[in-house]
């Protein structure tokens, strides 16, 4: 049974980033406090409110607590749970949890990393990670990981169901279309269809236009009980629904290449939202590669199974289209520094706040966000809602 009583019960009161695109000088410990501060005084608290974090990171197994120790707080509840790119949707939950039970009155959910300018050589820490994540139908064939993994998806979406190369190009130059409108994007200039599919080919079938940004990046945002919400510095965010969903790790574990556990996270999400995919005004989607956004678009109920490639076409998705989808510019012309699902959170409550300027959404009152984890792997899905929405 989903707790509708928690629908609504918690807001997103403040958000705030730091070092996005090239933080050079700055550590990810050092950018994630920059932007945690900038989240809590955008809240209209300060430190010493925040008594919940959440955080996670590929780096470390311990990461909560250097960063309490960092940013000086003494924590009632904690969370660092790590599960890929989703894990700062899916640490939504657990926040709306101990808030309502009184387990903590203001939870900061932060993350931050500095995967472009480190000097952390990135082949030695892939190879650590294949060791602390074993994969044992995989690793031992060496695949270029994760570009592989979705490769294979891309392909069987393509056999299946005549998905094309022009279909994925379009998700792609609608999020650089999106990111033209952002002066916060890293990546701004033009881009074309034919721009795309002549791009260097990384792993057939995507190019490395049709794959998500290497970026520096650090994001938090701010949860508090709703009725505490009201008498903050910000229009409040509501969380209307929020789940999670995992059957695989591995891509070679995947039942259906085509079909992901994004169907059972939004459908339980839309059941405590009482909301469906048609009553979505802004749509926030993991899109590390541009197939993500045409399997999440199916499997969320945006269009049948299938029909993703055909769904996106001739700028549906882009500034103007029938339907709003990573109005930042996505994980693909705007930031992504590893693990994506913070900074989609953070579009969301702003463009619900009405505050994205040209790219501005109008009249936006709900907001779905969805966060992917490993290859196609842990998938969790938000609804997020103005007051009128309650």
């Amino acid at each position: 049974m989903i707790d509708k009583k928690l629908r609504g019960a918690v807001a997103i009161a403040g958000v705030g980033q730091a070092g996005l695109g090239e933080a050079h000088g700055f550590t990810e410990m050092e950018i994630l406090i920059q932007a945690a501060h900038r989240a809590v005084a955008d809240a209209g608290l300060t430190m010493k409110d925040i008594d919940g974090i959440t955080t996670a990171s590929v780096a470390s197994t311990m990461w909560v607590m250097p960063v309490i120790e960092h940013l000086g707080i003494r924590p009632t509840f904690m969370d660092s749970t790590m599960i890929g790119g989703s894990s700062f949707v899916a640490h939504l939950m657990p926040a709306i949890q101990a808030l309502e039970s009184g387990q903590c009155n203001a939870v900061l959910v932060c993350y931050g990393s500095t995967q472009r300018t480190s000097t952390l050589n990135r082949a030695e820490i892939g190879s650590a990670r294949r060791k602390l994540d074993p994969q044992p139908y995989e690793n031992p064939y060496n695949p270029l990981s994760p570009l592989s993994s979705y490769a294979l998806a891309a392909a069987r979406h393509m056999h299946q169901f005549g998905t094309t190369r022009e279909h994925l190009a379009e998700v792609a130059v609608a999020a650089r279309k999106w990111a033209q409108l952002n002066p916060e994007a890293f990546m701004r200039d033009p881009l074309t269809i034919e721009d795309v599919l002549t791009s260097r080919m990384v792993s057939d079938p995507l190019t490395v236009r049709d794959s998500c940004l290497v970026t520096d990046g650090a994001g938090a945002y701010v949860l508090v009980r709703a009725d505490r919400a009201k008498s903050l510095k910000q229009k409040p965010v509501y969380v209307l629904g929020n789940s999670t969903a995992c059957w695989n790790r591995q891509i070679s574990s995947m039942h259906d290449l085509t079909v992901t556990a994004a169907q059972q996270s939004g459908a339980i999400a839309y059941e405590m939202a009482g909301l469906q995919a048609k009553d979505i005004d802004v749509v926030e989607l993991y899109d590390a590669f541009t197939i993500n956004t045409i399997l999440f678009l199916e499997d969320l109920g945006f269009c049948k199974k299938g029909e993703g490639g055909a769904f996106v076409s001739n700028g549906a998705i882009a500034p103007g289209g029938r339907l709003p989808v990573n109005t930042n510019g996505g994980g693909l012309s705007c930031v992504h520094p590893g693990m994506y699902g913070m900074f989609i959170t953070i579009e969301a409550v702003r463009q619900l706040r009405g505050e994205c300027g040209e790219r501005q959404v109008a009249n936006a009152r709900t907001a779905l966000v969805h966060g992917n984890g490993g290859t196609l792997s842990s998938q969790s899905t938000a609804i997020l809602g103005t007051e009128e929405t309650l």
